[in-house]
């Protein structure tokens, strides 16, 4: 498979991710600061495919300049902002997005629907950016190929969990299997910060490990490669170490697997490591970058569900204790005030 049926094929599954009208790629011309359209996917006919852009010229130019994003779920349609659609057909775009290519060029999703995007579809823009990057630098070959549906395609669905199922439990056991089948890897699993924050409880698994008579699994904080990440508020990657991913997940666990490869990302919610989503396998194998950046934009839906999760709490425990105003407005009469509220004018 070529670079440019693979971006074609990237572009298409964008469409699919975020429901679009078209996506588009700009990358950059030989000895020239401008960029050409290298590929396009689009539900109608009207792209330029000859389009050329100039650093500054509308919304793509203005990309281009400024290394920088933008998101317009309302867009304000004015002449030439897009300059990648025939006259006339730009006119039906209601939102609009498009982030810089790390390595070049310019990455535009649109719709003909206002409200299409928000921040969370930007970050995962940024992700098939990365991936495009990749192409381009002719990282991982035919390898690359088989990633595109496994990961991306994925994402798709990963974002669909959250609007099909809203109780935790059926939400969670849905995600990790989602995860192990997208990744390829053994064992997923779920742990969250108790209370106390001196100990994590392994809330979920895609087989049993840690789960085994039915209860919590409560760990101290510092154990285990999971226990690092809720401490470090960072990622754990292990590559091809048997030694230390089999007693790395949650320190020491009778009967557990060799793994040689695991992956520990910890799931920030308010600002805080709350959660830690685990991936093991007994292979060995290099985890890169567009695993990488797949697990972490998983990972971002796993934390907007979670923080969803504790407002609807929060409100729940606020609501009993509320007083809610129902009388309406009162009309204030001087005469018939308190002696403290005629003193007070």
């Amino acid at each position: 498979m070529t670079a440019t049926s693979l971006e074609q094929q990237v572009l298409s599954i964008i469409c699919s991710v975020f429901d679009a009208y078209s996506a588009v790629l700009f990358l950059p011309e030989e000895d020239d600061d401008a960029c050409h359209l290298a590929a396009s996917f689009s539900l109608g006919d009207s792209i330029i495919t000859s389009a050329v852009i100039r650093p500054g010229a509308g919304l793509v130019g203005w990309i281009m300049r400024s290394r920088d994003t933008i998101l317009l779920p309302n867009f304000d349609q004015r002449p030439s902002n897009l300059g990648y659609y025939a006259d006339g057909a730009e006119t039906g775009i209601k939102a609009f997005m498009g982030c810089p290519v790390p390595t070049g060029g310019v990455l535009c999703v649109d719709s003909k629907r206002q409200y299409s995007f928000s921040d969370k579809d930007l970050k995962l823009l940024h992700l098939f950016a990365e991936l495009i990057s990749r192409l381009q630098a002719n990282l991982g070959g035919d390898d690359l190929a088989g990633d595109i549906p496994r990961y991306f395609a994925e994402l798709g669905v990963i974002q669909d969990l959250r609007f099909r199922y809203k109780r935790w439990p059926v939400f969670l056991e849905n995600f990790l299997l989602t995860m192990r089948d997208a990744t390829g890897f053994e064992y997923c699993a779920f742990a969250s910060l108790t209370p106390s924050g001196e100990e994590y409880c392994v809330e979920a698994e895609s087989r049993p490990l840690a789960l085994r008579d039915g209860g919590p699994a409560l760990r101290p904080l510092g154990t285990g490669l999971v226990g690092w990440a809720f401490r470090d508020e960072q990622p754990v990657f292990v590559e091809n170490d048997a030694a230390a991913a089999a007693s790395a997940l949650f320190g020491r666990v009778e009967g557990a697997p060799e793994f040689q490869t695991a992956i520990c990302m910890p799931v920030m919610v308010n600002k805080s490591a709350r959660g830690v989503l685990c991936l093991a396998r007994k292979g060995a194998g290099a985890i890169d970058e567009g695993l990488r950046s797949f697990v972490r934009q998983a990972v971002d839906h796993l934390a907007l569900f979670l923080e969803n999760l504790y407002l609807r709490t929060r409100l729940k425990a606020f609501l009993p204790k509320a007083t809610v105003e129902s009388d309406g407005a009162h009309v204030f009469d001087p005469d018939l005030a308190p002696p403290s509220s005629r003193e007070d004018r």
